[in-house]
């Protein structure tokens, strides 16, 4: 899940764990399967690669060398299990920070492939929580939203109000209780998708300011 990195402490009931990820991990975090493996470890806590290989419809073997290739670059590591027969896996962090890419060259690339990558994640996300939310309870359906709010802002406005955004839910999320361990009754995991971005088609395509 990509977050960008908030510029201003919140005060904070506990600490949310990041990962600020260098080029190199963020190519080998740039997979479907990879990205996947990641959130589920993050939001349902440690799993085997057969566990994982069963909800994801892939051999265990294909499943363990994802799961060595996350831990290589510090997205995961090893988890006590019931026994020693498996090896049991667990996210070393809550959250994925990365940082925009302000030069071109493989940074940049990289910044560019691994939004797409997430993007792909998300809408198939959003599309199966749209199939679900006829089935959903009224409280639930009530906290639940699909807002496209349009705002005309300068570039330094745009980046305040993300930045504010983002401040603000990693306060919730540094009030609420961990991921990947039992959650109180009635709690569940509940996802908000931040997308901020100039409307489509008003920019020129590598240049800085607005069409005439």
């Amino acid at each position: 899940m990509k977050t960008p990195v908030p510029t201003s402490a919140a005060a904070t009931s506990r600490s949310v764990s990041q990962i600020v990820p260098d080029v190199t991990a963020l190519k080998a975090l740039a997979h479907p399967v990879r990205l996947r493996m990641l959130g589920m470890l993050r939001v349902d806590g440690p799993a085997t690669a057969t566990q994982l290989a069963a909800r994801l419809g892939l051999n265990s073997g294909a499943t363990s060398y994802h799961l060595r290739q996350l831990a290589q670059y510090g997205f995961i590591e090893d988890a006590p299990g019931p026994s020693r027969r498996d090896r049991w896996w667990k996210a070393c962090h809550e959250l994925t920070s990365v940082r925009p890419a302000e030069t071109e060259g493989e940074a940049f690339d990289m910044d560019v492939a691994f939004a797409q990558a997430v993007l792909s994640q998300q809408v198939g996300q959003m599309q199966k929580a749209a199939e679900e939310y006829a089935e959903l309870p009224l409280e639930w359906r009530k906290a639940s939203t699909a807002s496209d709010i349009i705002i005309p802002l300068t570039s330094e406005q745009a980046e305040a109000l993300t930045k504010r955004l983002n401040d603000i839910l990693l306060e919730a999320m540094s009030e609420a209780p961990p991921l990947g361990e039992p959650l109180p009754s009635g709690t569940v995991p509940f996802t908000v998708m931040l997308h901020a971005f100039p409307y489509p088609g008003r920019l020129p395509h590598g240049e800085e300011g607005s069409e005439p």
